[in-house]
Protein backbone atom coordinates (compact mmCIF):
# COMPACT_ATOMS: atom_id res chain seq x y z
CA UNK A 1 0.00 0.00 0.00
CA UNK A 2 2.46 2.46 0.88
CA UNK A 3 5.48 3.28 -1.18
CA UNK A 4 7.76 5.38 0.41
CA UNK A 5 7.85 8.71 2.29
CA UNK A 6 6.53 11.74 -0.63
CA UNK A 7 7.78 15.14 1.44
CA UNK A 8 7.68 16.37 4.78
CA UNK A 9 6.10 19.73 4.95
CA UNK A 10 7.17 21.84 7.51
CA UNK A 11 5.82 25.74 8.35
CA UNK A 12 8.25 28.09 9.39
CA UNK A 13 7.77 31.73 11.49
CA UNK A 14 10.33 33.65 9.35
CA UNK A 15 10.49 32.52 5.14
CA UNK A 16 13.78 33.96 4.19
CA UNK A 17 15.47 32.89 7.60
CA UNK A 18 14.26 29.16 6.79
CA UNK A 19 14.87 29.36 3.12
CA UNK A 20 18.15 30.41 3.38
CA UNK A 21 19.15 28.11 6.43
CA UNK A 22 18.02 24.93 4.57
CA UNK A 23 19.37 25.70 1.16
CA UNK A 24 22.69 27.55 1.49
CA UNK A 25 23.38 25.87 5.18
CA UNK A 26 21.98 22.28 5.22
CA UNK A 27 22.59 22.71 0.81
CA UNK A 28 18.82 21.28 0.03
CA UNK A 29 18.14 22.27 -3.75
CA UNK A 30 14.92 24.56 -4.63
CA UNK A 31 13.02 22.72 -7.39
CA UNK A 32 9.83 25.21 -7.25
CA UNK A 33 8.87 28.06 -5.56
CA UNK A 34 5.44 29.68 -5.65
CA UNK A 35 3.82 32.58 -3.90
CA UNK A 36 0.18 32.15 -3.06
CA UNK A 37 -1.52 35.45 -2.79
CA UNK A 38 -4.80 34.51 -1.88
CA UNK A 39 -3.08 32.80 1.46
CA UNK A 40 -0.17 35.43 1.68
CA UNK A 41 1.91 32.45 1.83
CA UNK A 42 5.36 31.05 0.26
CA UNK A 43 5.24 27.13 -1.04
CA UNK A 44 9.08 25.93 -1.45
CA UNK A 45 9.35 23.02 -2.98
CA UNK A 46 13.55 21.02 -1.72
CA UNK A 47 15.30 18.20 -3.17
CA UNK A 48 18.42 16.51 -1.43
CA UNK A 49 20.22 15.84 -4.67
CA UNK A 50 17.17 14.46 -6.89
CA UNK A 51 14.95 13.62 -4.40
CA UNK A 52 12.13 16.01 -3.24
CA UNK A 53 11.92 15.46 0.14
CA UNK A 54 10.83 19.09 2.16
CA UNK A 55 7.89 21.60 1.39
CA UNK A 56 8.75 24.37 3.56
CA UNK A 57 5.50 27.17 4.03
CA UNK A 58 5.30 30.29 5.90
CA UNK A 59 1.64 31.75 6.65
CA UNK A 60 0.97 35.00 7.99
CA UNK A 61 1.16 34.14 12.34
CA UNK A 62 1.38 30.49 12.80
CA UNK A 63 1.07 29.01 15.75
CA UNK A 64 3.46 28.35 18.07
CA UNK A 65 4.20 24.74 18.71
CA UNK A 66 6.32 22.65 21.50
CA UNK A 67 9.31 20.65 19.09
CA UNK A 68 11.66 19.13 21.37
CA UNK A 69 12.21 16.07 20.66
CA UNK A 70 10.50 14.48 23.64
CA UNK A 71 7.70 16.05 23.21
CA UNK A 72 4.32 14.44 21.71
CA UNK A 73 3.90 14.40 18.12
CA UNK A 74 6.64 14.51 15.39
CA UNK A 75 10.09 13.82 17.47
CA UNK A 76 12.57 15.56 14.43
CA UNK A 77 13.79 15.50 11.13
CA UNK A 78 16.92 13.64 10.34
CA UNK A 79 19.40 13.05 7.72
CA UNK A 80 22.16 10.45 6.73
CA UNK A 81 25.34 11.44 6.19
CA UNK A 82 28.32 9.54 5.20
CA UNK A 83 31.08 11.52 7.82
CA UNK A 84 29.14 12.93 10.78
CA UNK A 85 32.71 14.90 11.98
CA UNK A 86 32.92 16.11 8.35
CA UNK A 87 29.49 17.35 8.62
CA UNK A 88 29.08 18.90 12.24
CA UNK A 89 32.70 20.78 10.84
CA UNK A 90 30.78 22.53 8.18
CA UNK A 91 27.57 23.13 10.08
CA UNK A 92 29.50 25.13 12.64
CA UNK A 93 31.64 27.25 10.43
CA UNK A 94 28.16 28.41 9.10
CA UNK A 95 27.51 29.25 12.24
CA UNK A 96 25.14 26.26 13.55
CA UNK A 97 25.59 25.08 16.90
CA UNK A 98 25.11 20.95 17.36
CA UNK A 99 24.91 18.62 20.73
CA UNK A 100 27.81 16.71 21.24
CA UNK A 101 28.17 13.30 19.00
CA UNK A 102 26.52 10.41 20.39
CA UNK A 103 26.89 6.97 19.73
CA UNK A 104 23.45 4.68 19.23
CA UNK A 105 23.68 1.63 21.76
CA UNK A 106 21.59 -0.41 19.84
CA UNK A 107 22.95 0.29 16.00
CA UNK A 108 26.52 1.68 17.23
CA UNK A 109 25.71 4.70 14.45
CA UNK A 110 26.88 8.14 15.71
CA UNK A 111 24.68 11.29 15.59
CA UNK A 112 23.88 14.26 16.90
CA UNK A 113 21.01 17.02 16.97
CA UNK A 114 20.66 20.75 16.26
CA UNK A 115 17.44 23.10 15.49
CA UNK A 116 16.35 24.88 12.48
CA UNK A 117 15.47 28.74 12.75
CA UNK A 118 12.34 27.44 14.34
CA UNK A 119 13.97 25.24 16.94
CA UNK A 120 13.11 22.06 15.00
CA UNK A 121 15.25 19.50 16.28
CA UNK A 122 17.04 18.05 13.13
CA UNK A 123 19.66 14.56 13.72
CA UNK A 124 22.11 13.63 11.50
CA UNK A 125 22.85 9.74 11.57
CA UNK A 126 26.36 8.24 10.39
CA UNK A 127 25.90 5.77 8.00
Amino acid sequence: MILKVHHIAIICSDYQKSKDFYTEILGLKIIHEVYRNERDSYKLDLAIGDQYIIELFSFPNPPKRTSRPEACGLRHLAFEVNDIEHAVAELKDKGVNCEAIRTDEFTGKRYTFFVDPDDLPIELYEI
